[in-house]
């Protein structure tokens, strides 16, 4: 039969001949939209337009309105870049140029560094590849005939990755005399991409391993339309304003010294904002039923190989010897809450038992990747670990929903994506106990009325999971809190509690992570907020300035005042002028000031500044204690 089905997203079907290609039944369906779409989904994989179809499949169209498509064309931008750059400089080596989550990057190996003076001539380069309107062309290869290829070409970056695919059969992609080892897909042509800009460059070890050569990278992104890379370009702007590393050491929060890389050393003002935070959760938890535990930081060797963490994560992992033995430091928390567990027996009178644990955990990240307080080598995760029946696992889904939503709010981040990932490859347990345990997840979201993407085959290889994505100030996606189903751990440790049977049962084990890494978070949040943080989190709440020498004793009196209250205050009696101070103040992000002179001091009041609003006029004492008492208790984000 020449005639085959294709079966579309919306659930229509409709026949074409064999061998039709994408691109024609999208211009014969959706020609509205074309101009937006990039590639196809054919039976559930993304492939170029260009592809033919010679059977009965399922087909849907990626447009430049999602994520996955974004990713296709940056990705297609890399290689127009790459050919700009190899047109260039001829004696350069090419490296890898994927899309990452904000536009993409290609690594060079090259004898001349290059710098952001150069990026003119490339970009012009870019533009006259453009107008070229080269189509993309796959072309399937023997790993013989792609290795000659490369070979012949002295791409000997290239020839490592080939050497390094298991498959027999590689891909390349061709546009004008530019040829690249990639898997695709890709847009149709260089056409597409009309509005890009190159952004930075930076060093990066080849395939992230400091003991390989050092490449070059540049940075740049693209979009469909003018408008779009001009908001996106405003944004990444707004971003180097509000760089948490930049605002850290205006605002004097914390610092990395060479002395301990990786590992962040916080000042008074940081360790406030980190206390505030800690203690906020720990009462949460308490309201939530939760008990805290504190397991030792460094555990043996044994307790590692029987998590799994050996064989998984060794790489990730400091060691030490004592006594002649070899133990870790803890790379993550759950091993120890597992031995707490196991002190004594349960009953499932005992159950669910909800346990919490703010643990301080090392993991041994690459040099290269070490980024501000986004990627350290220590940091504290605020974890917790239900254990609880297979009856109660889908109530106690819903009561961490409920959880996770309350913190993050408090906090100001009202908007956030929930991915729901399913059972990958590589995982252990039997369908019936995954399908039990992915059906609790969705019912537990679909019960509270949460929208979700559903990402086959993502989860961990113990058990399903729930990802949120928090959405900062400039839109930006974060991910943070998981809700994992354990599989695993149960049943290495050897779990167990007794039921109203009188017989023993394995417990179901439920982690969950609302900031996941403190530290991470607070980074986040410095950049969501640009440093001027809530009242209950900003390290200096409240600063009296008297307007000269005769008031001082005045101000102390009301520092003391506010001492007494639990606001932290300071009195700021410098000679110089009010003016000069409130200038400065503004600069720290302080969120109110409290100005005493003649008529203040005549009548016990303060006149009151705060921060981006301005002058609040006079207030009795009383009066302003009680409002900025009641923005800490409501934890009010201005």
């Amino acid at each position: 039969m020449n005639q085959i089905a294709i079966t579309f997203d919306n659930g229509k079907k409709r026949s074409f001949n064999r061998g039709v290609t994408l691109v024609q039944v999208i211009k014969a369906i959706i020609p509205e939209i074309y101009s937006r779409i990039v590639a196809g989904v054919l039976n559930g994989q993304a492939v170029d337009l260009s592809r033919s179809i010679e059977e009965d499949a399922t087909l849907r169209a990626l447009t430049t309105d999602e994520p996955e498509g974004m990713q296709i064309f940056w990705h297609s931008a890399s290689h127009v870049m790459a050919q700009a750059v190899k047109f260039l400089y001829p004696d350069i080596q090419l490296g890898i140029g994927p899309s990452i989550s904000s536009g993409f990057y290609y690594d060079f190996r090259m004898k001349t560094p290059l710098s952001e003076a150069d990026f003119s001539k490339i970009e012009s380069k870019m533009k006259s590849i453009v107008e070229a309107d080269q189509p993309f062309i796959r072309r399937v290869l023997s790993k013989d005939e792609a290795l000659t290829l490369f070979q012949e070409k002295g791409e000997s970056f290239k020839l490592e990755l080939i050497e390094d695919i298991p498959e027999e059969k590689v891909t390349v992609y061709e546009n004008g005399n530019f040829v690249d080892l990639c898997r695709g897909p890709h847009v149709p042509s260089t056409g597409s991409i009309k509005h890009f800009q190159l952004l930075s460059v930076a060093g990066a070890y080849w395939r992230g391993d400091e003991r390989n050569p050092v490449m070059q990278r540049i940075y740049g992104v693209a979009y469909p339309d003018a408008k779009s890379l001009k908001n996106h370009l405003r944004t990444r702007e707004e971003a180097q304003k509000r760089d948490h590393r930049r605002l850290a050491k205006e605002l004097d929060l914390f610092s990395f010294h060479p002395e301990g890389p990786g590992f962040p050393f916080w000042h008074p003002n940081g360790v406030v904002i980190y206390s505030e935070i800690t203690n906020y959760m720990r009462n949460v938890l308490k309201k939530h039923g939760y008990q805290e535990i504190k397991t030792p930081l460094i555990l043996n060797e044994e307790l590692w190989h029987r998590s799994g963490h050996w064989d998984n994560y060794k790489e990730n992992m400091y060691f030490i010897t004592i006594d002649d033995k070899s133990y870790a430091l803890k790379p993550m928390n759950c091993p120890g809450g597992l031995l707490v567990y196991k002190s004594r027996p349960h009953s499932y009178r005992d159950l669910p038992l909800k346990l919490s644990e703010m643990g301080l955990v090392h993991r041994h990240e690459k040099s290269g990747v070490l980024h501000g307080l986004f990627r350290v080598r220590q940091f504290t995760q605020d974890d917790a670990h239900v254990f609880c029946t297979s009856e109660q696992m889908e109530d106690e889904i819903c009561k961490l929903i409920d959880l996770v939503d309350e913190v993050y709010h408090a906090f100001g981040y009202d908007q956030f994506q929930v991915e729901l990932s399913t059972r990958p490859k590589k995982s252990i347990g039997t369908d019936g106990v995954w399908e039990k345990a992915e059906q609790a997840l969705s019912r537990a979201l679909d019960r509270k009325n949460i929208l979700y993407q559903v990402n086959q085959g993502e989860g961990a290889f113990y058990g399903p999971k729930i990802d949120y994505h928090i959405q900062d100030s400039l839109g930006r996606l974060w991910q943070c809190g998981t809700i994992q189903v354990d599989l695993s751990m149960p049943e290495r440790f050897d779990l167990e509690y007794v039921g109203p049977d009188g017989e023993k049962h394995r417990p179901v084990m439920i982690h969950r992570a609302i900031l996941g890494s403190v530290e991470r978070f607070i980074g986040i949040l410095i950049e969501h907020v640009g440093g001027a943080f809530p009242v209950w989190l900003s390290p200096v709440q409240c600063v009296v300035l008297p307007i000269s020498e005769k008031y001082k004793a005045y101000a102390h009196q009301i520092f003391n005042a506010m001492v007494e209250q639990g606001i932290r205050c300071r009195v700021d009696d410098r000679s110089e002028k009010v003016g000069y101070k409130i200038r400065e103040l503004e600069t720290k992000k302080v969120p109110y000031m409290c100005i005493v002179g003649d008529q203040e001091m005549k009548n016990k009041t303060v006149s009151v500044r705060k921060r981006r609003k301005g002058d609040l006029g006079e207030k009795s004492l009383s009066n302003f204690l009680k409002k900025i008492q009641t923005e800490m208790k409501r934890r009010v984000n201005d």
